[in-house]
C-alpha cells in the first residue's frame, strides 16, 4: 500500500473530524441522505457525463494506482541492473543478453533489449520506445483527469446542495426548529462538496500525475540504458548516466555499491 495515500487520507478526515468536534458539531450531522445523494451522486454522475466509457472503466484500477505501492523496478535497482546487462554483453555479445531478458519483469525493458538484441538500430529503438512512453502518457493524463474534473464538480454541486437546502428552509419559516435543520442540511451539502473535492480528488489527481511523472522517468532511463548497451559503453559510464536522473545522495550510494562489488 502507498503509505502517503493512506495517512493523508486518515489525516485529512481526522482534522475535519476533529474540528467538527471542537465547533461543537456532531457526527450526527454529516448523516444527512440528501446532501450525500447530491455530492456523491451527482459528482459520479457529472464525471460520466464528461468522459467516454473506455476511459470510465478505468476508475477502479486507477483507485488501485493511487493506494498500491509501485512494485517495478527502482532507480538505484535498475541501473545496477543495466550495469550488470553491459558487463555481460561487453563480454560475450549482445546476444548473451537473450538468457537474461525473460528474467526481468518490466515488459516495457524487456521489449526494449529484444529489440536490440535483434539487431535494430539506436535510432529505430529510441522512436518506439518514445512513442510508447508518449502514449502512456496520455493515457495517465486522461485517467488524473476523471479525478481533477471530479475534484470540480463537488464543490460546485455543494453550492446546488446548499441552494436546495435553502429553499426548503424558506418553505419552514414559520417553524423555527425546522428552519434551523433546514439550513444546517444546507451547509452539510457544501461542506461535503468542499472536502470532498479538495480532500480527496483533487489530491487522487495529483498523486497520479506525480507517479506518470516517476514511471515516465524511470522508463526514459531505461531508454538511455538499453542504448547504451547496444552502442558498448562500459558498465561504469553507464552507471554515470544514469545516475545523472537521481539526486546527488543517491547518485554517492550507486557509485560506493558499484566500486564495493567491482572490488569483490
Amino acid at each position: 500500500m502507498d503509505k502517503t495515500t493512506f495517512f493523508g487520507l486518515i489525516l485529512g478526515i481526522v482534522a475535519v473530524g476533529v474540528g467538527m468536534v471542537l465547533k461543537g458539531v456532531g457526527f450526527a450531522a454529516l448523516l444527512n441522505p440528501a446532501a450525500i445523494l447530491i455530492i456523491v451522486v451527482g459528482t459520479a454522475a457529472s464525471v460520466i457525463i464528461a468522459f467516454p466509457t473506455s476511459e470510465i472503466k478505468r476508475v477502479p484500477k486507477l483507485f488501485g494506482i493511487i493506494f498500491k505501492q509501485n512494485t517495478t523496478y527502482q532507480p538505484k535497482e535498475m541501473i545496477m541492473k543495466f550495469s550488470e546487462l553491459a558487463q555481460l554483453a561487453r563480454k560475450e555479445g549482445l546476444l548473451a543478453l537473450e538468457t537474461r531478458i525473460e528474467e526481468i519483469d518490466d515488459p516495457f525493458m524487456r521489449s526494449g533489449l529484444n529489440l536490440a538484441v535483434d539487431g535494430q538500430s539506436a535510432d529505430y529503438i529510441r522512436d518506439v520506445l518514445n512513442e510508447e512512453i508518449n502514449a502512456m502518457e496520455e493515457r495517465h493524463e486522461a485517467g488524473a483527469d476523471i479525478f481533477s474534473q471530479a475534484g470540480t464538480y463537488a464543490p460546485t454541486l455543494g453550492v446546488l446542495g446548499a441552494v436546495i437546502g435553502l429553499i426548503a428552509a424558506l418553505g419552514n419559516m414559520d417553524n423555527t426548529e425546522e428552519l434551523g435543520k433546514a439550513i444546517s442540511a444546507a451547509f452539510i451539502a457544501t461542506m461535503l462538496g468542499i472536502f470532498t473535492g479538495y480532500v480527496l480528488w483533487h489530491p487522487f489527481a495529483n498523486k497520479l500525475k506525480r507517479k506518470s511523472q516517476e514511471e515516465v522517468r524511470l522508463k526514459e532511463m531505461m531508454v538511455e540504458g538499453i542504448l547504451s548497451i547496444l552502442e558498448g559503453e562500459a558498465p561504469r559510464i553507464i552507471e554515470q548516466k544514469l545516475s545523472s536522473y537521481l539526486p546527488a545522495s543517491e547518485r554517492q550510494e550507486i557509485f560506493e555499491e558499484s566500486g564495493e562489488a567491482q572490488n569483490v
